[in-house]
């Protein structure tokens, strides 16, 4: 589907270059747009490998215990059916953890341990549990304290100030967790009324 709209955009670009008369410019964009793309993806390697050492020395420091323990009444809130010492909440709270930091690549193998953590508490079934669709949820949505990648990206594009993004990233996210959680909620509670009718 992405490699469609891909295409589409493409294509879409060609056909306005032509109908504009500026078909010319067309292969020139085309290399300066992929000369720029390729410094664009050096430079963050350079940032991500710094963000992730950091991620890497907060881990090892023990400062990924406090955050994790900060965040603990929070996901059991949300979490009620997942056991407090059981690996699914421990991945849980390190994919926060990442996400709050803003270390999406870093939360990626945490929220995948979840996911298969809590498939073993849902017994293996073919259909998600209300906890991995709440998970899905949080994951997705993710409230960020220190965009890191979005600051990395500015950075290399040459942003005078880089970092001026954290106020409104902590605003949206924040929207985006919120309302993320309440859609959840609501949907659950609608679907589980719905099946409560059909089985009367």
């Amino acid at each position: 589907m992405v490699n469609l709209l891909w295409l589409i955009f493409m294509l879409t670009g060609l056909v306005v270059a032509v109908w504009n008369g500026r078909a010319d410019i067309v292969p020139e964009i085309i290399f300066t747009s992929s000369e720029k793309a390729v410094s664009i993806s050096l430079g963050l390697v350079s940032i991500m490998t710094f963000w992730l050492g950091i991620m890497k020395i907060i881990e090892k420091s023990g400062l990924i215990n406090y955050i994790k323990f900060a965040l603990k009444p929070f996901a059991h809130a949300v979490f009620p059916g997942v056991p407090k010492n059981h690996p699914a909440m421990n991945a849980i709270l390190m994919n926060m953890s990442a996400n709050l930091l803003g270390m999406g690549s870093a939360a990626t193998p945490f929220g995948l341990k979840a996911m298969q953590e809590l498939k073993k508490i849902n017994g293996n079934s073919s259909t998600a549990s209300d906890a991995m669709c709440t998970f899905l949820a949080l994951n997705t949505s993710s409230l960020t304290i220190i965009p890191t990648t979005i600051i990395g990206l500015r950075a290399v594009a040459g942003s005078l100030n880089p970092a001026e993004v954290v106020g409104t990233t902590i605003l949206a996210t924040l929207c985006s967790t919120t309302v993320a959680l309440l859609l959840d909620r609501f949907l659950r509670k609608y679907y589980s009324d719905k099946k409560r009718r059909l089985i009367q």
